[in-house]
């Protein structure tokens, strides 16, 4: 039952006009019209009664080819079907089917129709009025109230629909009588919403249609089986889980949480979100031919806030969002529910008939094109760079997809951005091992009273589309997929997912003042200092038209200025003002919050960092293939670092260095060709490379690295190596090596930079207690790490000596 809406206001008094729908000619010309009221009270029947006489869409109301039947209210769900109208379906007549609605509005505040807190502490939801709120409305507010009619369909239509393969395989497994007053109300929510707009598109029945699933009761059936357990039992548990899990819409809410969100993000940030608007246009486009998976960045908790807030206001349905289960707690879990979250368990790997709720789950939305949101990360980065993906919700959109659910599905890499955030410090301890805080009320609270200061700004971006056709092929629903190869593919995109992220990611001026300042240590620097540490970064990122937040202002001692009085005011550096010329540094405990703003945009310097490297180890090479060696030493940096940054594939990846390189080739000959000439003609080239920043890229995660192969190589090789107690001794390690100088940045003490350097360990086979040659298999490790150090002091000589003006 496809649904038109009736676009005139029906005003009080005794002109009622009939929707101005192409189905409604239809009305007026068939024999026999049974209308489907779907009303809350006893006065929205009357009014629709009143709308049936007066504007008589069909046959005379006294010749009694009308009949005016009740379905289930929508907003009130209670009650079964109306037997009358299993009687009229089993009839030999084949009537026409009218549904029919009144939609209730809010009033118009500030050029928008939206609810307000105020409404909830007054009458409650506008959209669902008490009947004497409802009598007030129709009487004073002629503007709040409509007509909604669906398009109306013959009983047998119907009849045909609910006997097909198509409609049996999809889902609903209910009588006729229920299956017709479900699609009329469906009909009729779709009618609304091109009243309401699309930012309240949002799902009904969602419990009755996913249970409903006959491959849903099969794989429930079979668990029993499997479990020893009645069907009735993993039936109830099914529902159970699925109520856990699964959103439940109300526009009344969404509009309350919108408001929310938007007092929450203006408390600590500018008053309008960045974003490119030709881009959410493309995402509006695309929504609305397929469905759309968003997949952001998560940096801060105002994460999905800033999103939801972005879409919402720009007319876009609000996703359904999976959140970890720990963020369901009162009172913001029932609130962030109702407008779209849905909560899942962190592990469920033990819990068969959670993971067969959940996968179906996801195959509804995708089947009814809602979109979804979720973090790929899994969590906040601690860091600033992007953490490695989570594979688990990618897997069930995937599955859906090659089941068939959905012709296309669309993937939205999102990078989220801030100038700075609030949550830092709390980062910043977690990496010195503090714990991290459990959420809760009281946590909320603290959450919002930091946002008491300014922040700055948010920035939303969105990255290319991912289609699944085209990265996966067509879907055969019949095929039996290899799970390996779906394993593996979706890893890849998960992959490219991360990529897209990274590549939308905006450069801002405060990245690029960390960055700089990070480089120089512990040292202060004055404004005009930091604007010569800047002037080769800033060149670069304009020379590779790298997307930044704004033009740079950072040539000028007084934009710089600008900036670092912003890092003063929060803390993150210390001025000292006493002498004849101020100076910054970064304050003490505060360099981990420096390196998060760096790690923000580190990305994009990484594949210069390793060409430095490559390049110092190949003028060390007196006799022999430089080039060779250039692509040996370089290829090996990108394994060591591969837990640490998204490379691309080897082929790729070279191809991306070679530009690289060339872009610090002067007039005279090419890189390659200075590798051929010899060791003085490398370094004669590495000379000119401008920034030259491995000392400042790449020293905090060697040296991290080296603090756990050095912990590898004191531990018992005969003894396992328990992850939480390891990294407590590399953080004490760290902080030794730190006191004696023994690494040099004091953001290299970082539990996640050590955890990250254990999975690499692991990967290698180093963790494996007893194996053969472990021992010595550590100890090279360790080498391996201390010769990529060593090629980063070679880089900061270089450095020093253009900062003394050895050379230019």
């Amino acid at each position: 039952m496809a649904v038109e809406t009736g676009h005139s206001p029906v005003p009080h008094g005794p002109a009622l006009a009939a929707p101005e729908d192409p189905g409604w000619p239809a009305v007026r010309g068939a024999s026999r019209v049974v209308f489907l009221l779907d009303v809350a009270s006893g006065f929205e029947e009357n009014l629709l009664r009143r709308w049936i006489l007066q504007a008589d869409p069909g046959p005379s109301a006294g010749d009694g080819q009308t009949e005016i039947l009740r379905i289930p209210c929508s907003r009130r769900p209670r009650g079964g079907v109306d037997p009358h109208l299993e009687a009229t379906l089993a009839a030999g007549e084949d009537p026409l089917l009218a549904p029919l609605r009144v939609a209730w509005f809010p009033e118009v505040r500030d050029g928008q129709r939206t609810a307000r807190w105020s409404d909830l502490l007054k009458l409650g939801d506008p959209r669902d009025p008490s009947r004497l709120r409802a009598r007030w409305v129709h009487a004073f507010g002629t503007d709040r109230w409509r007509i909604v009619a669906g398009e109306p369909a013959l009983a047998s239509e119907l009849k045909t629909r609910w006997r097909s393969p198509g409609q049996a395989a999809s889902g609903a497994t209910q009588g006729l009588a229920e299956f017709v007053a479900r699609q009329a109300a469906l009909a009729l929510e779709r009618g609304e919403r091109r009243l309401r707009g699309a930012r309240y598109k949002v799902p009904r029945f969602v419990h009755e249609e996913v249970l409903s699933r006959p491959a849903l009761r099969g794989e429930l059936a079979r668990l029993a089986g499997e479990l020893g357990q009645s069907e009735a039992r993993v039936s109830r548990d099914a529902g159970r889980y699925l109520k856990e899990i699964a959103a439940s819409h109300s526009p009344f809410v969404i509009d309350l949480v919108v408001q929310l969100w938007r007092r929450l993000t203006q408390r600590g940030y500018d008053e309008l979100i960045r974003f490119d608007p030709g881009a959410v246009e493309r995402v509006r486009a695309l929504s609305q031919q397929h469905p759309v998976v968003f997949l952001p960045s998560h940096k801060s908790n105002l994460d999905h806030p800033a999103l939801q807030l972005l879409l919402h206001e720009h007319g876009l349905p609000p996703n359904h969002t999976a959140g970890g289960i720990n963020m369901n707690f009162f009172p913001v879990g029932p609130l962030v529910r109702r407008s779209g979250t849905f909560f899942i368990r962190r592990s469920f790997k033990d819990l068969p008939v959670y993971k067969t709720v959940l996968g179906h789950y996801i195959d509804y939305l995708i089947e009814k094109r809602f979109p979804l949101e979720w973090y790929i990360e899994g969590g906040r980065s601690r860091s600033g760079k992007l953490r490695p993906p989570r594979f688990g919700m990618l897997a069930y959109v995937v599955d859906a997809y090659l089941r068939g659910c959905s012709d296309d599905v669309y993937l939205i890499p999102v990078a989220i951005g801030y100038d700075q955030i609030s949550d830092v410090g709390d980062y910043a301890s977690e990496q010195t091992g503090g714990a991290k805080e459990k959420e809760g009320f009281a946590w909320f609270v603290r959450m919002v009273h930091r946002l008491g200061r300014s922040y700055g700004r948010i920035f939303v971006d969105f990255g290319e589309p991912l289609s699944l056709a085209a990265s996966l092929g067509p879907a055969n629903p019949a095929a039996d997929p290899d799970p390996d190869e779906q394993s593996l593919a979706v890893q890849k995109l998960a992959f490219e997912c991360c990529v897209g992220i990274n590549r939308a990611t905006r450069i801002t001026p405060i990245s690029l003042v960390c960055l700089a300042l990070l480089g120089r240590g512990d040292r202060a620097l004055s404004a005009e200092e930091t604007v010569a540490g800047l002037a080769n970064l800033v060149d670069y990122v304009e020379r590779r038209k790298l997307v930044t937040t704004e033009p740079l202002n950072l040539r000028t001692a007084a934009g710089v200025k600008d900036i670092l009085e912003s890092l003063t005011a929060s803390g993150l550096l210390v001025r000292f003002d006493a002498g004849p010329e101020t100076v910054y540094r970064i304050a003490e405990g505060q360099y981990l919050s420096a390196a998060y703003y760096r790690n923000a945009v580190i990305h994009y310097f990484v594949n210069g960092a390793i060409g430095e490297l490559a390049l110092v180890s190949a003028a060390e090479l007196v006799d022999g293939d430089r080039s060779a060696r250039f692509w040996q030493e370089a290829m090996a940096l990108r394994d060591l670092l591969k837990f640490e940054f998204f490379f691309e594939e080897k082929k790729r990846f070279r191809e991306d260095l070679r530009r690289e390189m060339a872009l610090h080739e002067g007039p005279g000959a090419g890189w390659e060709t200075c590798l051929n000439r010899g060791p003085e003609a490398t370094l004669e080239f590495l000379q000119q490379v401008r920034p030259l920043s491995a000392h400042r890229i790449l020293r905090p995660f060697l040296e991290a690295y080296r603090v756990v192969a050095d912990a590898l190589c004191r531990a018992d090789p005969q003894a396992r190596i328990v992850e939480a107690n390891f990294l407590e001794e590399c953080l004490s390690l760290g902080t030794q090596y730190a006191l004696q100088h023994h690494v040099k940045r004091r953001e290299s003490v970082s539990k996640v930079l050590f955890s990250t350097a254990l999975k690499l360990a692991g990967n290698r086979g180093l963790l494996e207690a007893g194996s053969e040659g472990i021992a010595a298999r550590r100890q090279a490790f360790a080498e391996e790490i201390r010769t990529a150090i060593r090629g980063v002091d070679a880089i900061e000589v270089l450095v020093r000596a253009r900062h003394a003006g050895l050379f230019d």
